[in-house]
């Protein structure tokens, strides 16, 4: 893979000064990471500070700065209004410059009016943007990334504030002969028993109007800390990997706690680890959204530990497993036992975060306590439960589990539980506890995971 260029709002002059610009990273495994500085840097241009947007590459220069040029659309706000700007770079995305006639979509009189996501609809030879407005995610077209028209809009009034919209085409099981388009947003699920996370729709898409297949939302992350994701491609991929393949990060927090958070000199969240995202039909409904850590991750694992092939938990023995280091993957498969079948397996992960699969209702839940002395809200103790397929052999878990959160991927990608976490101090143990009879545990390894190494040129 060549590298990967990641921008992310980054506010240096914190606590004192307010304001984010784009800071830059690149990578070549989507794991470990190199700091490029600031890409964009804030209040240069009378325009605010540099927000949230997305990055492109205009190969065929339909914009005019050269074909190849790397070309950013970011949200700019200044006393409250909000506008999109364009940036372009001439280095490959290292450095950028201000087109001199921004804003290049200036503010329609919405209050919200933010995070452009921009694509290329091959289909129809046009830039598309989605763009965030309040309960209405907008759809804009171009054919120069400088003049944009508003065609469409998908309205909800259910969802809370919608940001960080993106629109793409993906295949079903990877079948290039069966693709659909995803719409996804980050929104706020309250209405739904969900906290804010990640909401999509898979459906249509005309080149100026997105129909869903189904008005209900599913949802990429079940956790409480999984929002403003963004997901990508690989373009360097075939026409048909690309396709059947995408990858996604998002922002370990939430914007219920997210200023309350028991950090010091370093506040903000931090960011998933990146997933492989693919599309996965159903007979019984829309195609869905499935992740799992990407590849890459594995070379961050130590030795394997096999805790043991085979171990039970009753409501009277509950089973214990050591977690002698900081940074751990554990992987294991719940089952009920045959002969006594336990209904529910708890699994505290950290010394605030306990992990549920009730495998007689078939759902996974995550639920947190807030640590004495900490200022945290009552939502972020909120339970948080999703389907979950129960196989006839137990529900795979591969769990990841580092200083600061919790990730948890259920059945192959089929759920995810993303959480931050404050409870581990230190060498620490997963408690295992049984519910209503015996629960087995099969295939149960643990392997301490490194720090991924900073990557050099």
């Amino acid at each position: 893979m060549d590298s990967t260029h990641l921008y992310y709002l980054y506010n240096a002059d914190h606590p004192e000064g307010n304001g984010t610009a784009w800071f830059h990273a690149t990578s070549t495994d989507l794991v470990s990471w190199r700091d490029e500085g600031v890409a964009i840097n804030k209040y240069t241009n009378g325009l605010g500070d540099i927000q949230t947007g997305s990055v492109v590459v205009d190969t065929a220069n339909t914009a005019g700065f050269g074909a190849g040029a790397v070309v950013a659309l970011a949200t700019q706000q200044d006393d409250g209004v909000q506008r999109q700007s364009l940036f372009h770079s001439a280095d490959g995305g290292y450095t950028f410059r201000g087109h001199a006639g921004n804003p290049v979509m200036d503010h329609p009189g919405s209050k919200d009016w933010r995070d452009p996501k921009v694509m290329w609809d091959a289909r129809r030879s046009q830039w598309v943007m989605a763009l965030a407005e309040g309960h209405k995610i907008g759809f804009y077209t171009s054919a120069n990334l400088t003049s944009w028209t508003y065609r469409s809009g998908f309205e909800r009034d259910d969802l809370g504030l919608l940001e960080c919209p993106e629109l793409f085409e993906m295949s079903v099981d990877g079948d290039p002969r069966r693709t659909t388009w995803v719409l996804g947003t980050s929104a706020n699920g309250s209405s739904r028993g969900r906290t804010t996370g990640y909401a999509y729709w898979t459906g249509s898409w005309d080149g100026t109007r997105f129909a869903p297949t189904d008005p209900e939302p599913s949802w990429l992350d079940s956790g409480p800390d999984f929002y403003a994701a963004m997901t990508w491609d690989d373009p360097h991929a075939s026409d048909d990997e690309r396709l059947a393949t995408r990858y996604a990060l998002g922002w370990m927090n939430n914007w219920a706690y997210a200023g309350e958070l028991p950090l010091r000199e370093w506040s903000g969240g931090q960011l998933s680890v990146t997933r492989e995202i693919t599309l996965a039909g159903r007979p019984d409904g829309p195609p869905q959204l499935r992740s799992r850590p990407v590849a890459a991750l594995d070379r961050l694992e130590g030795t394997p530990r096999e805790v043991t092939p085979s171990m039970t938990a009753t409501p009277d023995d509950p089973a214990g497993i050591d977690l002698p280091a900081a940074a751990h993957r554990l992987r294991l498969t719940v089952a009920a036992d045959q002969r006594e079948p336990a209904r529910q397996v708890h699994l505290q992960l950290a010394d605030d975060v306990t992990f549920t699969v009730d495998l007689e209702r078939r759902t996974a839940s995550l639920v947190r306590r807030t640590l004495p002395g900490s200022d945290l809200p009552e939502s972020y103790a909120q339970l948080l439960t999703d389907t979950v397929t129960v196989p006839s052999d137990g529900v795979r878990l591969d769990i990841l589990i580092d200083r600061m959160s919790v990730e948890v991927f259920v059945g192959g990608g089929e759920r995810t539980f993303s959480a931050l976490s404050f409870g581990a101090t230190g060498p620490s143990r997963v408690r295992i506890d049984a519910v209503g009879g015996t629960a087995r545990l099969d295939d149960v390894t643990l392997t301490p995971m490194a720090a991924a190494p900073p990557q050099r040129r």
